[in-house]
């Protein structure tokens, strides 16, 4: 059964690259972000970050300049699996509805899953914030999450590319969505 009383908003950021990866690397999660909101209250919880531990990549400087994490930093973050396992046992991830900002976090997980033969962290339903974002604010298009935070007249709180932060961030509109 899913618990509607929260919703858990979840921002990766992963291994990248400017061009093409490396040879023999591939873009995995690195950060996991999280900031869960009461959905009565509208209240933002705690932003966390989970710091993963690439094993088939590197931190490239490029990654280093746009998230501010390291090799050093990751090196130091727990396995894929273990920040899944983290996610079930911490946040109820499997029993929640869980939101991103576009579909980019779903597909990191659902690939990531399926490569290291890691069960899926969450449950069946995903809101997909990008996309209600536009719809409710009647864009053209869909537009990035910095340009959202600025068009509800609002600053990115904290870094941008740093999952927590992101989440947090996304959590914000996600509560303004859920007022109007």
């Amino acid at each position: 059964m899913i618990a509607l009383d929260e919703v858990l908003v979840v921002d990766v950021e992963s291994t990248c690259w400017e061009g093409t990866p490396p040879p023999d690397e591939v873009s995995e999660i690195i950060e996991v972000g999280l900031c869960p909101v009461e959905v009565a209250t509208g209240k933002r919880g705690e932003r966390r970050s989970v710091l993963v531990r690439p094993s088939r990549s590197r931190v490239s400087p490029f990654c280093t300049r746009l998230t501010t994490l390291t090799q050093a930093d990751v090196d130091g973050g727990v396995s894929f699996a273990e920040a899944c396992a983290v996610l079930r046992k911490e946040f109820r991830s499997d029993r929640r509805v869980w939101a991103s900002y576009g579909d980019y976090d779903r597909k990191m997980f659902e690939r990531q899953c399926a490569d290291f033969g890691v069960r899926y962290p969450f449950g069946p339903r995903h809101l997909n914030v990008k996309t209600l974002f536009a719809l409710t604010h009647a864009l053209p298009r869909e537009v990035g999450m910095a340009e959202a935070v600025r068009l509800t007249g609002r600053k990115i709180d904290g870094t941008h590319h740093r999952g927590h932060d992101d989440a947090f961030n996304i959590a914000g509109l996600l509560v303004g969505l859920l007022r109007r």
